[in-house]
């Protein structure tokens, strides 16, 4: 499998999708022509306008996604991709329309049998096993909380040491240490803003300068860089 999970698609201060862009061109390489893209995640914007936002920036690598709402046949049209992306937004609306368009088990069939798969944010989420560790307003109902399970562990994305000021509420930390006191068995990577985790060639590694948090239950939390080993995750 080849995956490119994003934490997020915009650090502050820089055009859409700037600093994971040259990491998509090599990780894309030049064979991804077709490279089929899934919007379903947008709530307040077209599909159209969403597809036209992210090749404004792919065309700067010299690469093009036809989003998947264009296609008769979506299912037909995820097995003859040679590049899956997913891009972020609300991830209950992207798995629920994922759900309702069969295209669940075809993503992970062919991702699988290794057509790349990039996403970011919502798109890194539902690889995991469950969108459970999702920041997002449950806006819409999926039939289940099962995603791809392309990972065995859980990504929360954004993920924020931050406690605002004047906010008596839980923190991020707070919020998964309940996920794992109930999900014992999961791993939960907080990915934080501006990295990445890439898995090529069974090895999986953090991309960026900043260091991502591991949880699991009954084990201090992490703090592990680009230069950690992060196989065991996979595991």
């Amino acid at each position: 499998m080849r995956l490119l999970l994003i934490s997020n698609s915009t650090n502050p201060g820089e055009a859409y999708l700037d600093y994971p862009k040259e990491h998509i061109k090599n990780f894309l390489g030049d064979r991804a022509k077709n490279a089929i893209f899934i919007p379903y995640a947008a709530v307040t914007f077209s599909y159209d306008e969403y597809e036209e936002k992210v090749n404004n920036r792919f065309a700067e690598i010299g690469h093009h996604v036809t989003g998947i709402h264009r296609f008769i046949n979506p299912v037909e049209a995820i097995e003859n991709a040679d590049a899956i992306v997913v891009g972020g937004g609300n991830t209950w609306q992207l798995v629920k329309i994922l759900q309702e368009k069969g295209l669940m088990k075809v993503i992970r069939k062919r991702v699988k049998k290794g057509t790349p798969y990039i996403g970011w944010s919502a798109g890194s989420n539902i690889a995991c096993p469950t969108l459970k560790t999702t920041n997002d307003m449950p806006i819409v109902e999926p039939d289940k909380f099962k995603t791809l399970k392309l990972v065995p562990f859980q990504i929360n994305p954004h993920y924020l040491d931050d406690h605002p000021a004047n906010h008596g509420g839980e923190t991020r930390e707070v919020r998964i240490n309940e996920f794992i006191e109930v999900n014992r068995d999961l791993f939960v990577v907080g990915l934080r803003e501006g990295t990445m985790l890439l898995l090529e060639d069974k090895e999986l590694v953090l991309v960026g300068e900043r260091n991502a948090r591991i949880f699991k239950f009954g084990q201090e939390p992490r703090e592990l860089s680009h230069e950690d080993d992060f196989n065991f995750l996979l595991s």
